[in-house]
Formats: C-alpha cells, structure tokens, sequence
C-alpha cells in the first residue's frame, strides 16, 4: 500500500508537470474546435461539446451525449488541451460503436454507487459494532463491496487506453498536429492513463490487504 501510495505520487506529479509543459505548445485549433471536428469526421452528429467548470473535470456522459470539457481545455488551442480533447471524444466513440468495455462498466455505475455509499454506512457500523461483537461478518460484506469497486477500477483500464488509442490515431490521420506534437500528444495520454492504472492497482492491493485479514481471522 505504501509502494501504491508513492506510485500514485509519482505519475501525478509526472502527469501535472508534462500536462503544464504540453500547454505551452501552441496548436491551430481550441479543445473544443477538436472534438467538434473529431465528431464530425466520425459520424457523431448528436454529441454536444460544451465547457463545464473547474479543473481536470473533462469527461464524457453518455447519458446526456455530451464533451464536457475543462476550461482550459475547451478555450485552449495547445498540445495538451487537444489530446484531452480528442480523448474524450474516444469515449464518445466508443459509445456510438457500443463498445463492449465501456458498456460493461456504464452497467456498473449503480452497482459501483451503491457499493461506495453502503461502505460508508457500513465502517461506522464496525465501529459501533466492533465494541459489542466479536464477528466477521461486517468485514465480509466490506470485502464484497470493496470487490465491487475494485472490479469498476479494473474494467476502466481497457476503456481509458481504448479511448487514448482512439484519440491518437485521429490526432495523426487528421493532420492537426505535427509529428512532433503527436509524439507530446501520446506522452500526454499515457501519463494520464497511467492514473488510471495507479487506482487500480491500488485497489486491487487494498482487496487482497482486507481478504488477508478475513482469511486471518478464519484460522
């Protein structure tokens, strides 16, 4: 847990300093004019791209079909500002293709809801618990919901470098970025993908931390 703690240390710092360097090189077209275009040229044409508050808040919701994008990133016409762009428009994509990954975890999100909630009832419930039982019970039903979120985290590896690869392949076959810049472009992507890898693993080391105490606790 500690090695996962310093990992994800490590690629957001890598990952915040690469993202402010990128943002220093100047492109032709804003955020926004790339996931327009990149819609466009793949067939979209009911997916909004609209701005929406805050930062590093970049995400597509398929529920409503549209881009959101950061401010910086959808007013910003730089290398940075592009490959979250266009990355996020990858989603968009894959939800027009009904991409089997991303449908997979969309059926998730309530499972995935209920488990983060019920987790947060449950701890204080172990807490109280805890004083006047001696039982297992609670840290089964926590590793089961723990399971869940963990699950969320694994089947999100696939969608986010799906949605990378998809973004890259444009990003080249349009032309709007030089090879140079396509080079920053998938550096960019990778480190942000990276994130998304750290979670997981650290999730997946938190399930076996919990499973190892249960197992413990059963000799």
């Amino acid at each position: 847990m500690v090695g996962s703690a310093l990992a994800s240390w490590l690629v957001s710092h890598t990952l915040k300093k690469r993202f402010a360097e990128y943002s220093q090189i100047p492109i032709r077209y804003t955020g926004a004019q790339i996931a327009q275009t990149m819609l466009r040229e793949s067939g979209i044409n009911d997916v909004q791209v609209i701005s929406t508050p805050g930062k590093l808040t970049d995400h597509y919701d398929p529920r409503t079909k549209t881009v959101n994008l950061s401010e910086s990133v959808y007013a910003m016409n730089n290398v940075a500002a592009a490959a979250v762009a266009a990355h996020e428009c990858g989603h968009a994509v894959q939800h027009a293709k009904a991409y089997t990954w991303l449908t997979l975890r969309s059926k998730m999100v309530p499972a995935v809801q209920f488990a983060s909630t019920a987790m947060n009832g449950l701890l204080i419930a172990m807490l109280v618990a805890s004083a006047f039982l001696q039982t297992p019970l609670f840290l089964y039903v926590w590793v089961g919901l723990f399971a869940i979120t963990t699950l969320f985290s694994v089947v999100t590896l696939p969608v986010e470098f799906d949605a990378s690869k998809r973004a890259l392949v444009w990003l080249e076959n349009s032309g709007v970025s030089s090879s140079m810049e396509h080079e920053k472009a998938k550096n960019a992507l990778f480190w942000a993908a990276m994130t998304y890898v750290v979670a997981a693993i650290s999730s997946l080391a938190m399930l076996i931390y919990y499973a190892s105490m249960l197992l413990g606790r059963r000799d």
